[in-house]
This record gives C-alpha cells, sequence and structure tokens, in this order.
C-alpha cells in the first residue's frame, strides 16, 4: 500500500511503507498492534497485521492459537462447539458433556455400553463386585448399603449356612432348634425322607419322620406292643419299673380297669388295680 500521509498516531511518514487504516485513518504497522489491534484470547498478545485473525461471538485469536482447550487440537478449519465460553473440539464437548462413570470417573461416551443403577451410570466393565472385582455384566447382583455384590459373593458373605452342607441358603430353608437348614437337607436320619412341612420327632440329637421312629427308635408299650410315639392319641405316657405303657393301656391286667392316676399293685409282669390285687 503507498500513501504519501503520515501515520496518525506516531505521525512517521508512511510514503513507501506498509500501513493499514483504520476507521479510515492511515496507521503505521508498530502503531496498529499497539493501539489498534485485537488482543489474541488465548496468548493476550496483540493479532497485528502480518497475522491471520479469527473471530467468535466477540473474542478474537491468533490463528495458531485457535484451539481445543482440552486436547490443544487446531480448530482454525475444523468445527468447533463452545462450552462456558471455551473453544472445544467435538470429541472434547461430548466427553464434556458426558455423564460420568461412578467407578473410574471419567466419562461415558455415546455408544459405549454402560449401566444405569439407583441414579447413577458406570461402564460396563466398571460395574464390579465389591468383593471379587469382576464384572457384574448380564449375572444378577445384590446390594448392601452402597456396595454392590455378585449373587455368590452376596451369598457367600451374608447368607446363612446349612448346618448339614455347610452351603450357603440362598432361598427358603428351615429353622430347627435355631439352626438353618436347607429343605432339601433336613431328612430323616434312618430313611433320608425330607421332614420338610411333615411330623418328625427327635431322638438322641437325632431327627426321624414318624415311621422310623414307630419302627425303630420308640419303646414298645407292656399293654399292647405297639410303638410309644408321642403321636397322637397316645402322647401321654407311663413308666414303670423300666417298663412303658400307653396311659389308655395302662389297665388292670384282671378287670380292665384304667390305672391312670390310680393306686396299683404289681403283680410279675402285671399290674393289677388293689381291689383285684386283694384277692389273690
Amino acid at each position: 500500500m503507498a500513501d504519501s500521509s503520515h501515520c496518525f498516531y506516531c505521525r512517521e511518514d508512511l510514503g513507501g511503507k506498509r500501513f493499514v487504516r483504520n476507521e479510515g485513518k492511515p496507521v503505521c504497522v508498530r502503531c496498529h498492534a499497539k493501539f489498534c489491534a485485537n488482543n489474541c484470547a488465548e496468548c493476550h498478545r496483540p493479532i497485528g497485521v502480518e497475522s491471520k485473525e479469527l473471530s467468535h461471538k466477540g473474542r478474537y485469536w491468533h490463528e495458531d492459537c485457535f484451539r481445543c482447550v482440552k486436547c490443544y487440537k487446531n480448530l482454525a478449519k475444523e468445527p468447533f462447539s463452545t462450552k462456558d465460553d471455551r473453544i472445544m473440539c467435538g470429541k472434547c464437548c461430548s466427553r464434556e458433556d458426558a455423564p460420568r462413570c461412578h467407578g473410574c470417573y471419567k466419562p461415558i461416551l455415546a455408544g459405549i455400553e454402560s449401566v444405569e443403577y439407583k441414579g447413577n451410570s458406570w461402564h460396563d466393565e466398571c460395574f464390579t463386585c465389591c468383593h471379587c472385582k469382576r464384572p457384574i455384566g448380564s449375572q444378577s447382583f445384590l446390594s448392601k448399603g452402597n456396595d454392590i455384590y455378585c449373587s455368590p459373593c452376596h451369598d457367600r458373605k451374608f447368607a446363612k449356612h446349612c448346618v448339614s452342607c455347610k452351603q450357603p441358603i440362598t432361598s427358603g430353608g428351615v429353622n430347627y432348634q435355631e439352626q438353618p437348614w436347607h429343605s432339601h437337607c433336613f431328612v430323616c436320619s434312618s430313611c433320608s425322607k425330607p421332614l420338610a412341612g411333615t411330623s418328625f420327632t427327635n431322638h438322641q440329637d437325632q431327627v426321624f419322620c414318624v415311621d422310623c421312629y414307630k419302627n425303630s427308635v420308640a419303646k414298645k408299650c407292656s399293654g399292647c406292643q405297639k410303638p410309644i410315639t408321642g403321636f397322637g392319641k397316645g402322647v401321654n405316657v407311663v413308666n414303670f419299673e423300666g417298663s412303658s405303657w400307653h396311659e389308655y393301656c395302662f389297665n388292670c391286667k384282671r378287670c380292665s380297669l384304667s390305672l391312670s392316676n390310680k393306686r396299683f399293685v404289681a403283680n410279675g409282669r402285671d399290674i393289677l388295680c388293689t381291689d383285684c390285687g386283694n384277692k389273690q
């Protein structure tokens, strides 16, 4: 640019020199940088006439300074976004807006598999059992407070364990004498028949179904020779000198008078009422 005028600021003769016009006034390159040039929003230095200037929403940058605030990629010829007056490339802007993983606190980008639970988000590989540290994936899980457990770890840590097989009881089960059992482990000591929901009895710390108790364990009534089980009609039992009777079988041998709660005499193996005893 050739002009015979002088610089508006320093009055230097601009004949044969490079200059610019600012609001119609001639200004030398040096004074333009000092008084007229826009300052770069990134490096804060003046953007002189020798530099290419980029502008966005009232702010200005050197071409080389127009970069993503996150990855520093030059965006002079690239698409970009703004967030809180910060210039970002599309990828970094997506990362900025993405939800944060509750496990690693890194962003969960669009298209990445993730888990939503109780208002929090995880990368699929970060949603792990707090005990074994393995990803939960598609398997079932349980929570305890803020901790997540896979089902096997939860059972090992919190479930009751069967008195018989020592394995965790995950559902159902039987409580007997304040001890837990799997339903299929609570069985007759003789025939192994499951006892859950049926009548059974205990003898010398072993449990028996009614049939096995009758046939193998119960004493025989000295009157009718049938087992004394304590079930049904034969709940009450009379014991005398090592022998036992159902209460309804404890009768005088001669007159069949019931001797329950009455005086009686023994005649060998026979039990007699006092009247029949006195007639001997």
